[in-house]
């Protein structure tokens, strides 16, 4: 983890806010600023909005992330008010930085926000000499436009799917050669070793609370 009071004081104000490292109480303004913001910006371009419902409801990406990597994430706040005005949770891995959701208050749109937050986040990997991976949707050109600029290369495309699975589960059964059961712990080397031959990284710390799932969110198999 690298502290907030690390961050140089050119970095800490810019634009009239700074940065500064997520804290467990900012949850609930993380959570609003992401539902929020996200929304802002699907309406902006003529799309249903993509958050419905209670505004805390982003504050279970929060959670997990915190936990994962308690401390990582990056706000701006905003100096006058000291409201925060943008937020990115930050992934720092054995192999790699994997850059997290990035949030900017739609009010302070052109202040750098995004920006800057990106910055700290590719001087932190730069120190470590890791590389940055992320993955952004195609829809939102904004963001495309930013990482581009910021020296980012796409190199794969993903497609989502959605399939209706009956609640009874599909009509037939898996190959007789191929067991599946829910992953366990001791899994975690052999689950290393495998993304490693696939994707040329790992992410232990990912692995293991998706196993222990300690908030009873997921199923790992």
């Amino acid at each position: 983890m690298i502290p907030w009071d690390r961050i140089s004081e050119d970095r800490m104000s810019q634009s009239g806010f700074h940065l500064r490292s997520m804290q467990p109480e900012d949850r609930d303004e993380i959570a609003r600023l992401i539902y929020h913001s996200t929304n802002a910006y699907y309406e902006s371009i003529g799309r249903d909005r993509i958050f419905q419902g209670d505004e805390l409801q982003p504050g279970e990406m929060f959670d997990v992330y915190q936990q994962i990597d308690p401390g990582e994430g990056i706000v701006a706040v905003d100096d006058a008010t000291q409201q925060i005005i943008g937020s990115c949770f930050v992934h720092p891995r054995e192999t790699h930085f994997s850059l997290g959701i990035m949030n900017a208050h739609a009010d302070h749109f052109g202040r750098g926000v995004a920006r800057t937050i990106l910055a700290e986040i590719i001087r932190r990997a730069q120190e470590q000499q890791k590389p940055i991976r992320l993955v952004s949707s195609c829809f939102n050109l904004d963001s495309y436009s930013l990482y581009t600029r910021a020296g980012f290369v796409p190199f794969a495309t993903y497609q989502d799917m959605f399939l209706e699975v009956p609640e009874a589960g599909l009509p037939f059964d898996p190959p007789n050669d191929i067991g599946v059961r829910p992953a366990e712990l001791s899994d975690i080397d052999a689950i290393r070793e495998l993304e490693q031959q696939v994707s040329g990284i790992t992410r232990v710390s990912d692995y293991r609370y998706f196993i222990e799932n300690p908030d009873g969110l997921w199923t790992g198999f």
